[in-house]
């Protein structure tokens, strides 16, 4: 399996799978239905050019919904319960959309016949999808169990309760990096020569890139120890686990057990697999939507910054997003164009920076309209923490290092702590705001985001911006 596109081999074979169930499904409505109704053979039926365009569509089709089941999401070690499930459910769904969209077309000799139909598309579904699903699975897991596929596991911590953790990992095939040791007042029960260092030489051990997950097994029962190495691994862009008898120290988490082992996330939110993808087809679809029919307020926003003031009409600028990676934000120009030549420096309401026009657009969030743009490239989503820049991350850091928790979702043009605290002009109210954007995160939702939405809304025709 590619190391890279790990899901390719699923997304194969269920489209081979929904072309095979497809044809199958038609050669049961050519003898339940089409045969009475003019086609004289099964080939001359597959001939009819909406049966050929079928032949396509309809496996695109299933690939989309298997896209937004969050099925794709994590290949690796999966549950093959939890797979039967999911593909019975997906399945379900997929039929009845078809069913009512395209089989109650058919005019049948009697009702029955749809119970042949709607029963006999979902079986040839259903076996013909879980099927080589079911054996890609399993081929994983044995190469898992053989150390074919291995996940390198960076164990936090050296005493007995780590060296515990690693032998049951190990025996369910995840590949044991190494250990680092909590402090030389801690015994080391784990074998001197896989100590890579101490808790100060975590940068450098996460610079070989080689670590896929982390697992904090301290024996400290120190919590404000176990929060400070806890905080200073959110930077590095790994899942990372604790023990589920430190959720003492925790409080809105989910558990995510390895296989058994009673694992708890603390880089994950509260969005399952079929949220998050909702939230992303959702992002591009709105994103693409809005570009297009607000194009004429864009021309004439763009109108307005270039009369009004020297300068480009677009301002860019770096800011840090999904997984702490930098992408560049785009936003119609507020500012002189000399505005930060003394450095970088955070707006204010009184800012004697801002041009006329930019204070209108800032009131009414105006400015903000060509992000758009970066959520339909993928840098943003319409809701999410709003991305700062480096500069003030690593402030906001030293004094609040759970920020890098919001590394973990795609920042957005608005967020809850934009439409509940508003504007931040130093760092000090940047952390006054964070709380909003942690409370967002904790409490991630559909139904969060659709009120943040309507909120937003409220405050652009409102003008309740600075």
């Amino acid at each position: 399996m590619c190391k890279h596109c790990p899901a390719v081999k699923y997304i194969l074979s269920d489209f081979i799978a929904a072309s095979m169930a497809w044809l199958l499904f038609n050669w049961l409505r050519f003898t339940v239905f089409a045969v009475y109704a003019g086609a004289s053979s099964f080939s001359d039926y597959l001939s009819y050019p909406w049966v050929i365009a079928g032949q396509f569509i309809i496996p695109l089709f299933w690939l989309f919904l298997h896209f937004l089941s969050g099925y794709y999401n994590k290949v690796y070690a999966k549950s093959r319960l939890s797979e039967f499930f999911t593909t019975l459910l997906t399945v379900l769904i997929g039929v009845v959309c078809i069913f009512f969209g395209l089989v109650l077309d058919d005019i049948p000799r009697n009702f029955r016949v749809y119970y042949q139909l709607f029963f006999g598309l979902f079986a040839l579904q259903f076996i013909c999808t879980y099927v080589p699903r079911l054996l890609i699975t399993q081929c994983n897991l044995q190469k898992i169990r053989k150390r074919l596929l291995e996940r390198n596991i960076l164990i936090i911590g050296a005493g007995a309760k780590a060296l515990r953790m690693a032998d049951s990992l190990y025996h369910l095939g995840y590949s044991i990096y190494g250990f680092i040791s909590e402090a030389p007042a801690f015994a080391v029960a784990v074998p001197e020569s896989r100590v890579l260092g101490s808790v100060a030489d975590i940068p450098l051990v996460m610079s070989g890139g080689k670590v896929d997950e982390i697992v904090l097994a301290a024996d400290t029962d120190d919590n404000k120890s176990l929060l400070s190495i806890l905080y200073s691994l959110y930077r590095y862009k790994c899942p990372v686990k604790v023990m589920a008898d430190r959720l003492n120290m925790l409080q809105k988490v989910k558990i995510r057990t390895i296989r058994g082992i009673p694992l708890v996330d603390v880089t994950d939110n509260n969005f399952s697999q079929v949220e998050k993808n909702i939230k992303l087809f959702l992002d591009k679809l709105f994103s693409m939507v809005a570009l297009i029919v607000l194009s004429p307020l864009f021309a004439w926003i763009a109108w307005r910054v270039k009369s009004g003031s020297q300068g480009p009409v677009f301002f860019h600028q770096e800011r840090i997003g999904f997984m702490g990676e930098p992408f560049m934000m785009y936003k119609f120009r507020t500012m002189y164009t000399d505005a930060e030549a003394s450095g970088p420096l955070l707006a204010s309401e009184d800012d004697e920076r801002i041009t006329p026009f930019g204070r209108v657009m800032r009131k009414y969030r105006l400015d903000e309209l060509p992000q758009f743009w970066n959520v339909l490239r993928g840098d943003m989503s319409l809701v999410g923490p709003r991305p700062e820049r480096k500069y003030y991350i690593d402030q906001i850091v030293k004094r609040a290092p759970y920020y890098y928790l919001l590394h973990n979702v795609r920042p957005g043009i608005t967020s809850l702590g934009m439409v509940k605290y508003g504007y931040a002009g130093n760092v000090d109210q940047m952390i006054e705001r964070l709380e909003y954007d942690i409370l967002y995160y904790e409490n991630m939702s559909l139904a969060l985001d659709l009120t943040i939405l309507i909120y937003t809304v409220n405050t652009v025709v409102t003008g309740k911006g600075i």
